[in-house]
Parts: C-alpha cells; sequence; structure tokens
C-alpha cells in the first residue's frame, strides 16, 4: 500500500476532493490523505456536495494542517495548487513531489464544483498511477 499526501493552500477543496477520490478509485493500492498550508476552518459545502452526487463518501472529512502529517512516511506528495508548491514544507526524509494545479471553484456554483472534482478523478488518478508504477 502507497501513501499519497495531497497538499493545498486551505485543505477545503481541492485536497479533500483528492483525497477522497484517490481512496475510492485507487482503493487497496493507495492510502490519500490530504492537507493545507494554511487550513481553513471547515470542508467547502460544494465540494461535499460534489463528492456526494458523485457517490462517494464525505463523512469525517476536515482540513488538517500539513504540520499535523510531516512525520508520516509518504511515498508520494502531490500539491494541487500553486500556493502550496511554493509553500511546501520540508519532509523529514527524502519523498517524491509532482506539482498538478486544478482551478479553485470557491465562490462558485456547484457545476464549477462538479467540473474540478472530474479534472481531479481524470488528470490526478492517471499521475498517480503513473508516478507509483501502479
Amino acid at each position: 500500500m502507497k501513501n499519497v499526501l495531497v497538499l493545498c493552500t486551505g485543505n477545503s477543496c481541492r485536497s479533500q476532493m483528492a483525497e477522497v477520490l484517490l481512496n475510492a478509485d485507487l482503493a487497496g493500492q493507495v492510502r490519500a490523505r490530504s492537507a493545507g498550508t494554511r487550513p481553513q476552518p471547515k470542508v467547502a459545502d460544494g465540494a461535499i456536495e460534489a463528492l456526494k452526487r458523485a457517490g462517494l463518501p464525505t463523512e469525517g472529512l476536515y482540513p488538517k494542517d500539513v504540520d499535523a502529517v510531516i512525520n508520516e512516511p509518504f511515498d508520494l506528495v502531490v500539491t494541487v495548487c500553486d500556493n502550496a508548491k511554493e509553500a511546501c514544507p520540508v519532509f523529514p526524509r527524502p519523498v517524491k513531489a509532482i506539482h498538478l494545479p486544478f482551478h479553485d471553484p470557491h465562490g462558485e456554483p456547484l457545476e464549477s464544483f462538479e467540473r474540478v472534482r472530474d479534472d481531479i478523478r481524470a488528470r490526478l488518478i492517471a499521475a498517480v498511477r503513473s508516478e507509483l508504477g501502479l
């Protein structure tokens, strides 16, 4: 089982959706976590609704600070926003990192969240498979 960290700034939308999608689509191969460099107080309602509309679980999702997971043994770190890439912390041990930015749908209609969800599913799942040789 490979451990993947999806890192964003607020850990309230894109990284949360990516965590759920990776755990669903690569179940048994990948254990995904998400975190933020400056976590928001809660997960965006649009992200929760977009995941629910795709039949994905949303229970227990909450923004986490990267400091809470930095000592975990990750096989891959994926930054999904430019700010997180710039602020990506130095991990205690070497870890492969890739940057795959996605549009931030905050403040936009639910359809934007659904488009971002589908974009993450299409591009991120394939990128993680490729990077980890799955």
